[in-house]
Order: C-alpha cells, then structure tokens, then sequence
C-alpha cells in the first residue's frame, strides 16, 4: 500500500452523539465527505451497494465520500458520528487507491478518542439529522472555513484523533483495480499524483511499452474514457477542491495544474461544470462568508 497516504490531511466537519428512534431512514446519500460512525447501542442497518450491514454495538462504519448508501432504523439507536472532508492537495485519494473494510470492530483507545474528539469540539453538533439540511455546498464551504480558524493545537489533535480512527480501517484495507491492466493502474497512478503538472498521453504510453493508438484504446476500454479526457476531468475536479479550501487566483491555479493556456483551463472548467472559474470562485468565497446571493 503506498505510503503517499501518509501525507493526506483531513478537515473534521462535523462531530457528535446521536439518539434515534425509527427516525434514522434515508436512501440515496452520496457525500463528498467521509463518513465515520461508532454504534453505542440499538439496532440498524447500512445500506451500500445492494449489500446491507446490521449495526452492531462498539463497531465502526466507514462510507468514503462519493458513495452512494442509505440508512434504515426501526428503532432505538445510539451512535457517535464524525464527517471528514479529505483535503486531497497534491496527492491522491485515500479511496482512490484501497478498498477499505465497511464494518470493524472498534478498540478502547478509538472510543475514548472519538469521545476525545467529540468533547473538544461542542460546536460541531449537527443542529438536524436529515442529511439534506447539511450535506449541500453552502454548509460544506462553511464548515471547511470554520475549521480553518481553528487554534493549531486542536486542529493538529483533530488531525492526528481521525488518521487513528481511519489507520484501523487502512490496517485491514486492500489495493484497489487489481483486475485492472498493470499498465494502466501505473498510468493511474502517475496521473493522481502529477495532476499538478503537464501530463503527456504520449508519455504514459511510453512508460508501459504501447503505442499511443493502443494505449489508448487500452485505457478507454478499462477505465471508460480516454486518458485525455480523464486527466482534465481530475485537474478540474482538483481545482474545484483548491477554490473550497484556500484564496488562490485563477492564473494561479491553472498553471498550478499544469495547463499552460489560461484560456484553455478557463473553457474546459465552463465545459465540465456549467460555469467559468471565476464566477465559481466568487460564489464559493461567498458561500464560505455566509453572505448567500439570492
């Protein structure tokens, strides 16, 4: 397992204690934070990918961010839960290189640390349970900013309370698309970790022995769009990620990703998201200020 994940750094966005009654019952959630819970006691069930997980007591439950799920609750349920956002940078994604484990058992030490966790951080109770009052952009950005504020001293707690909490999962997790053509998961691997260089198609190919025809057609046929169209769709899915978390300006920020036509990073931004660079800018700085347009 590559030890890049080290490095990654993570935003705590919400934690807390919850008490249900039958009115923990949501389909179709699909976050771009992950999810962590710790069942106290009562009965559930998770949802994921048509596979369900009775909840036992002292387990932990892990859903990356991006992962479609639900949540049924016929009856009493206690639980803590903790929202992380995964500030990806210059690296690449936890999930986007393991398969981790949904279900483990938890230890005394992670309890105590997500008791930890939760004590020092009152605030970040979620006010509703109904996951679309809180899981939407505007509440995302703010939370993101609000952790930014925090004095060092708890956010380097909160950092290292949640790499314990997720290194139990990473302890029984496994690489992923190993079925995946080795030379693709190598190209992968280099465009997930360079997306803030130029990446050369023509390079790639090199770098498995194939043609540029073949590797290609070879990365289409895995993956399910060509490399070209794969690596922009990850700088930009990167730049709206760097726009959430910190001011950069757009001349910065494409050629921070390699694109050395400002021009061009602004019409394929436009192309993939609906909107120019700038105008997302605003409107996320806006969104983290709380000042909402109407």
């Amino acid at each position: 397992m590559s030890k890049e994940l080290t490095y990654l750094n993570f935003i705590l966005l919400n934690i807390g204690h919850a008490v249900h009654n039958a009115d923990w019952n949501w389909r179709n959630v699909c976050s771009p934070f992950i999810r962590v819970h710790l069942v106290e006691s009562g009965t559930a069930s998770l949802i994921r990918e048509d596979k369900t997980y009775e909840l036992k007591k002292n387990h932990l439950y892990l859903t990356p961010a991006y992962t479609n799920h639900g949540y049924k609750c016929e009856g009493h349920l206690s639980l803590h839960y903790i929202h992380i956002y995964e500030e990806v940078g210059s690296q690449t994604s936890i999930f986007d290189l393991i398969d981790a484990p949904v279900e483990i058992k938890a230890d005394p030490l992670i309890i105590r640390l997500i008791k930890r966790l939760a004590g020092i951080n009152p605030e970040r109770k979620l006010p509703h349970f109904d996951p679309w009052s809180y899981d939407n952009l505007p509440t995302l950005v703010r939370n993101i900013a609000r952790q930014k504020a925090v004095p060092l001293g708890y956010e380097m707690e909160a950092q290292g309370i949640i790499k314990q909490v997720l290194s139990r999962f990473l302890l029984l997790a496994t690489d992923k698309n190993l079925h995946i053509d080795k030379r693709i998961l190598q190209s992968l691997h280099y465009i997930r970790t360079h997306l803030h260089k130029p990446i050369s198609v023509d390079a790639l190919a090199a770098a498995g022995f194939l043609t540029k025809d073949h590797f290609i057609r070879l990365f289409k046929k895995e993956i399910g769009s060509t490399p070209g169209k794969y690596i922009n769709e990850k700088k930009i899915e990167k730049a709206q990620r760097m726009m959430m978390t910190k001011d950069i300006s757009i001349k910065d920020l494409a050629y921070g990703l390699g694109f050395g036509n400002n021009a061009y990073f602004n019409r394929f931004f436009k192309k993939q998201t609906g909107e120019n660079p700038g105008n997302y800018k605003k409107r996320i700085r806006l969104l983290a200020s709380g000042d909402i347009p109407k």
